[in-house]
């Protein structure tokens, strides 16, 4: 089974809430060494935290973090960011860009970048936070970043597979950060879902429901459109 002990763990978006326990749950875990990156990393107190620049839209920034951390058999592509506006008729293309940039192009390319150094170490894991918005589209151009992401994620589990990369996609609802400050209704802890994802990870799941908001809506993929956006029903009267 894929194992946090011993490892070496990079999480990308290391400085939010969820990104920060990460970096603490994985050494919780027995990881003998995390780098945090951000665009601007902050300072830590523990010396097997390693602070290390990282913007995942930028290809030099990624190639310099592979040369940096050639010893990673963790990669989590935890790195989002939310569009101004949830509409994708009312966001500016730029905008739109931005967003595939930040929460597609940026972990896709990460993985690839770091492909090699998780191919050549026995057990090394891919970890790609997607959402519940991969599958409910409430979010405009995030949700389809999203929804590409996951779809991407698959892809990397299929071609990771025969080189013993494990690969898992993590799907939730809000969880209670800046990020999701805006939201109103029931959120989960960041340590509750980071806590989640290593323990499904580490018995072996390729995906992870967090919450029951997420099963729900992945069981209703299957059904008809309108079930799942009965606002469909008002429009067509």
């Amino acid at each position: 089974m894929p194992s946090l002990d011993g490892a070496v763990v990079l999480v990308t978006g290391a400085n939010g809430g969820i990104g920060t326990h990460f970096v603490h749950d994985a050494l919780a875990r027995g990881a003998v060494k995390v780098y945090a990156t951000a665009r601007s990393p902050r300072a830590w107190d523990d010396e097997r935290i390693v602070p290390l620049t990282l913007d995942v839209t930028d290809r030099a920034s990624i190639d310099a973090a592979v040369a940096a951390a050639a010893d990673v058999t963790v990669l989590v592509n935890n790195a989002g960011a939310l569009p101004p506006s949830a509409s994708l008729l009312d966001v500016t293309e730029a905008d739109i860009r931005a967003n595939m940039e930040t929460n597609f192009f940026g972990p896709v390319f990460l993985a690839r970048a770091f492909a090699p150094v998780l191919a050549a170490k026995k057990g090394s894991i891919l970890i790609d936070v997607h959402s519940v918005a991969s599958w409910y589209a409430f979010g405009g151009a995030y949700s389809a970043s999203k929804a590409a992401l996951w779809s991407a994620t698959n892809s990397l589990r299929i071609e990771f597979a025969p080189m013993g990369v494990h690969v898992t996609g993590v799907h939730m609802g809000y969880v209670d950060t800046g990020m999701a400050a805006h939201a109103d209704g029931p959120k989960m802890l960041p340590t509750q879902l980071v806590t989640t994802v290593y323990d499904a990870v580490e018995a072996g799941e390729h995906e992870v429901l967090a919450d029951e908001l997420t099963k729900g809506v992945k069981a209703a993929l299957s059904g008809p459109v309108e079930a799942l956006y009965p606002d469909l029903h008002s429009t067509d009267a």
